[in-house]
């Protein structure tokens, strides 16, 4: 059982949970992600750990509640407990692979998997310029965050409430126009990384992208994590979460989540947090 140390409000629908995990706090890296079930029977979803403070011995989960399950975790109060988190799991993000000036893009709750990056590499002393999206300004999570380990953040939102009017891409292109880009970091809905993908792919940008196909076990056994990556078949959870976005079958990963999303409009029972956002 992990109790719930802090539980506070970052957006309308969107929580953090600060959880006791003191062996996963210890051991986690950036980009690495645990399977929750917040109760003996409960659905297993993977979570982003967010942050981590090993001293306290706690690790930061940030949840959108759009189905039952994620609305069960976000209804948890400090004091309540989340059965079960396995982790940390996936591989840790290449550090040693980015250098020079990175540019971190974020869309939506995909800024949540971003940020542990973005950290990282400013405590690595790369220079990070971060750009962070949502449908509009008040939707915006983690921009204090960002603020205190980037060199720059734009900010951008489909609505024009507030920064760019549009999607992150535009911004992220903007900044390749203007700087000499060594890497690109690029985490949230599919057609958002694969637009950031195309966006640097003329340059030959060191893009990677963190995926989010359907995953049960954590631990390759299900298969249902299956993506094209170079013409090979890799496995999210254990092969990943991240890839090389110039390499990624996007199209296909589209196409796969569609698939479960119709499935479970008519047979089976994937919880709409699985579905693509």
């Amino acid at each position: 059982m992990h109790e719930i140390k802090r539980k506070s409000l970052l957006a309308e629908g969107i929580v953090r949970l600060d959880v006791e995990a003191p062996r996963i706090a210890r051991r986690r890296k950036a980009g690495q992600f645990v399977i929750v079930r917040a109760a003996e029977g409960a659905e297993r979803i993977p979570l982003t750990i967010c942050d981590a403070d090993p001293d306290a011995g706690t690790i930061a989960l940030i949840i959108q509640g759009v189905g039952s399950s994620s609305q069960r975790l976000c209804a948890l109060e400090e004091g309540e407990f989340i059965s079960d988190i396995a982790g940390p799991l996936g591989l840790p993000t290449r550090l040693e692979q980015i250098e020079g000036l990175c540019v971190c893009v974020g869309g939506g709750l995909g800024t949540a998997p971003l940020y542990p990056i973005a950290q990282a590499l400013h405590h690595k002393s790369v220079e990070v310029v971060s750009i962070i999206g949502a449908r509009s300004s008040d939707l915006i999570i983690l921009r204090e965050e960002f603020q205190s380990i980037s060199d720059q953040v734009f900010i951008a939102t489909d609505d024009g409430s507030e920064g760019h009017k549009g999607f992150v891409s535009e911004v992220l292109a903007e900044v390749i126009t203007a700087r000499d880009v060594s890497a690109c970091v690029a985490i949230g809905p599919v057609l958002m990384m694969k637009a950031c993908a195309e966006v640097t792919r003329p340059a030959a940008i060191h893009t990677v992208v963190s995926l989010n196909p359907i995953m049960v076990d954590g631990t390759g056994m299900c298969g249902g994590c299956r993506v094209s990556v170079g013409g090979e078949t890799k496995f999210a959870c254990v092969d990943g979460p991240e890839f090389d976005g110039h390499l990624v079958d996007f199209d296909e990963l589209a196409q796969r989540l569609r698939t479960y999303q119709v499935a479970e409009k008519h047979t089976c029972r994937l919880s709409p947090e699985q579905l693509p956002h």
